[in-house]
């Protein structure tokens, strides 16, 4: 099963969450480093556009592991709200079209 990790503790801020997400997600050099960008990203993982270094089959999940988990939710609890909102919302679309959800949402 595909896996991205992501520290908490290195989260401070929005921008050290979208460089994160760039790095490890291995998002294009055009990343707008913004929620919409990462929705428009993460809504081609089935495809063959480039938008991650990903590319899942039909029937598998992308982990999205956040590690330190409660140290983020002290310092910057809207992220993981959002984060949870995104990957909700994500999966909806791939369900929309047919597809199982692709994204699963780890808090460790």
């Amino acid at each position: 099963m595909a896996t991205v990790k992501l520290d908490g503790e290195r989260i401070k801020d929005w921008a050290s969450f979208h460089a994160e997400c760039r790095r490890e997600f291995g998002f294009p050099e055009f990343y707008g480093c913004n929620m919409d960008a990462w929705v428009d990203c993460l809504s081609y993982l089935r495809d063959d556009e480039g938008m991650t270094k990903f590319r899942l089959q039909a029937d598998e999940i992308l982990q999205i592991e956040i590690s330190k988990a409660d140290v983020l939710k002290l310092s910057m609890p809207e992220i993981l709200d959002e984060l949870a909102f995104c990957v909700a919302a994500i999966n909806d679309r791939y369900e929309d079209y047919g597809e199982k959800p692709a994204l699963e949402l780890i808090l460790r």
